[in-house]
């Protein structure tokens, strides 16, 4: 099997590694599909692989009292595997796959000695590490402040940016879970977004028309996170 190169991945934190770091990565790097609700990481269990995603979506989902909840979302920007790189084998939320794609998957104990030899991989890494930090801080927010149909509005620009396509598969089953509510508030709040033009709702797929109207809509929850990651990032 040929290894990747870094000039044709697409994977934004792999192509911002200094070669020699890429190059130490390389050999244990395998592309693989990612499939629609499999299960990458799954909790309080020891991680086996982490996922640099090509293409795709991956959520971040912790169980609370009242069911699951969406806390993070990671797409080409990211990798799924965090806490390999802070020092634990294991965390209490799931990785599931939202979005079909690809993948380079990388042994945990290949990726976790690449990180200990190299100062700059920690840099790179440990970067992204706080720019999702950062994201999940603004959900908290966006759900204390935003009504649903804000809420949504938000989830949606970060799954257009990630995904790079207009028209991006959404079930209201899904919405429900992401955004921690029942499924007729999504049906609702996905109503009033195609009312006012923001978006075209179809039977499992929505298509953003009006990025600016969800902007100002997801008010200051939206941009935060975006714009620190884009800044940790020319750091790195």
């Amino acid at each position: 099997m040929s290894q990747p190169q870094q000039a044709s991945v697409r994977n934004r934190l792999l192509q911002v590694l200094p070669p020699d770091d890429f190059t130490r990565l390389a050999p244990h790097l395998d592309a693989q599909p990612i499939k629609l609700r499999e299960v990458l990481i799954p909790a309080d269990e020891p991680i086996s692989h982490a996922y640099f995603i090509e293409e795709g979506l991956c959520s971040i989902i912790g169980h609370t009292a009242e069911g699951r909840l969406e806390i993070g979302t990671v797409g080409y920007d990211g990798f799924v595997g965090t806490p390999l790189v802070l020092g634990t084998d294991r965390t209490p939320h799931v990785s599931m796959v939202q979005g079909e794609g690809m993948a380079l998957r990388i042994p945990a104990a290949a990726l976790r000695a690449a990180f200990d030899e190299s100062a700059t991989m920690r840099g790179v890494l440990g970067r992204y590490v706080q720019s999702l930090i950062v994201q999940v801080g603004q959900t908290v927010y966006a759900n204390a402040e935003l009504n649903i149909e804000g809420r949504l509005a938000r989830w949606i620009l970060m799954i257009h940016d990630r995904l790079q396509k207009d028209e991006m598969p959404l079930t209201h089953d899904f919405l429900a879970l992401i955004l921690g509510v029942r499924r007729p508030g999504v049906t609702t709040s996905v109503h009033i977004l195609e009312g006012a033009g923001m978006i075209k709702a179809m039977r499992g797929r929505v298509r953003v028309l009006d990025r600016e109207k969800m902007m100002d809509l997801a008010g200051d929850t939206y941009g935060v996170a975006e714009a620190e990651y884009e800044r940790l990032l020319a750091e790195a």
